[in-house]
């Protein structure tokens, strides 16, 4: 019998990042991992053992609390490659044990990020909020509790994965709350040209020159070409070493992208194609 594929992800089971996973590869066996780092090894594996895991299912950018930090210093060493995006609305729900009401709670557990972003239902009933290191986690918690006086945000998945009652759904405070998810795989799977909107993402370093970042990112614009991110991080702790992480829509076997890719060149050092991947529908 053939084993299952699995798709490694951060997080409990419950979190966002297993509920992208349910979505897009409902087939597929997730595996929950307790850091990224646990998440890269499960695909990438280690001297003298095998990888655990096909894929990784991994949260980059966030539309209110901006990128995930981390992911941008795994990436660069990383032999993985992005072949796929999605986007998640991402929706909460208070969630208690059974039986319990809105009117009992007076402690609610959840990723820091998470409470932050539920100010509202926390202020209006008087909750002492307490962080815990994973929205499902949390749920995990106050499923173990027992205590009608505890509540959790957490998901919609979580609920159900740990027999909890939702107390009140959707209750951040913007409708707009994003989250993009990358998928990595050791292969490098390039998107087929002229088969609907690609986007690749790259990384490099300026070379120590006056303007050079000016002079690199030139090319893109008189190519034509659309960057859809740049974003900045240092190496090694170095301030006057900096590295990017650029995406932008085209294809590299496109003649624009290809020249910009090629003037980038001149003034970088270390360019490196993380991926071509298929442009995700939301984006339209």
């Amino acid at each position: 019998m053939t084993s299952p594929r699995r798709i490694a992800y951060q997080g409990e089971p419950g979190a966002n990042s297993h509920l992208v996973c349910r979505q897009h590869y409902p087939d597929w066996e997730a595996l929950a991992c307790a850091s990224f780092e646990d998440v890269f090894a499960a695909v990438e594996g280690s001297p003298g053992v095998s990888p655990s895991a096909d894929l990784a299912m991994i949260p980059i950018d966030n539309s209110i609390a901006g990128r995930v930090a981390d992911i941008h210093h795994f990436l660069p060493d990383s032999d993985l490659h992005i072949i796929a995006e999605h986007f998640l609305r991402i929706r909460f729900h208070l969630l208690g044990v059974p039986g319990a009401s809105l009117e009992q709670v007076t402690t609610v557990h959840s990723h820091v990020h998470a409470l932050g972003q539920c100010r509202k239902i926390i202020r209006e009933h008087g909750l002492v909020p307490i962080i815990s290191g994973d929205t499902a986690g949390a749920a995990r918690e106050v499923a173990e509790a027992a205590d009608p006086t505890q509540a959790a945000i957490s998901p919609p998945l979580a609920a159900e994965i740990y027999g909890l009652d939702v107390l009140a759904e959707d209750i951040e405070d913007e409708d707009h709350n994003t989250t993009r998810f990358v998928v990595l795989s050791r292969d490098y799977v390039e998107a087929p040209l002229d088969d609907g909107p690609v986007v690749t993402s790259f990384i490099f370093n300026v070379r120590n020159l006056p303007a050079a970042l000016y002079k690199a990112l030139g090319g893109f614009a008189t190519n034509g070409v659309n960057m859809t991110k740049l974003e900045s991080y240092m190496v090694g702790g170095h301030f006057s070493a900096t590295q990017f992480l650029a995406e932008v829509d085209g294809h590299p076997a496109e003649i624009g992208l290809a020249h910009a890719l090629e003037e980038l060149t001149f003034f970088t050092t270390d360019v490196k194609i993380l991926g071509v991947y298929p442009a995700d529908s939301f984006r339209a």
